[in-house]
């Protein structure tokens, strides 16, 4: 855990509060969005499997960086070193890590049968937060998403506009 108690506390609130938060691996190039929630003084995500969030370059027992946003801004708000441990499949934490991240998981293809899903496929990874929070940098860290096959590169159709920017007749 980390050393202040106001780095912490800002820690655990802005990780209870956003829904996104922003991990880079120790070996990543760039930072990586995952959804995610606060439990028992960490951050737990999910994914690695087949429609799932990618974990690529999130070892266990190795390094990242996780920065949280603003909700209400979007902004960043903290910045912090985490541990990353993998959970095993089936043992109580990561039940406990599951049954929360259940409820958080949106637009889930198997409902009901998603965390047996889970336990064949993906992995459960509990980052712990290890130092102080790093201090936010001065200069803009704007960088190019990373490639996906989610993209689309096909044009917008023609009436679309027509749809989005209708006016409507008063009567």
């Amino acid at each position: 855990m980390t050393s202040e108690p106001l780095d912490q506390a800002l820690i655990e609130e802005g990780s209870k509060k956003s829904g996104l938060i922003w991990v880079r691996g120790a070996d990543a190039a760039a930072a990586r969005a995952l959804w995610h929630v606060w439990h028992e003084g960490a951050v737990c995500v999910v994914g690695g499997g087949p429609g799932e969030q990618p974990l690529e370059g999130l070892p266990d027992g190795g390094a990242a960086e996780v920065s949280v946003r603003s909700k209400d801004k979007g902004g960043r708000l903290v910045t912090f070193p985490v541990t990353v441990a993998e959970l095993v499949s089936g043992s109580e934490q990561w039940e406990a890590a599951v049954a929360e991240l259940k409820g958080k998981r949106l637009n889930a293809p198997d409902g009901e049968e998603m965390p047996a899903r889970w336990a064949r496929e993906c992995r459960v990874l509990r980052l712990v937060p290890t130092g102080a929070v790093t201090p936010v940098p001065a200069g803009d860290l704007a960088a190019r998403p990373v490639p996906t096959p989610a993209t689309t590169r096909e044009p917008v159709p023609a009436h679309l506009p027509k749809l989005l920017f209708k006016r409507r007749k008063r009567k």
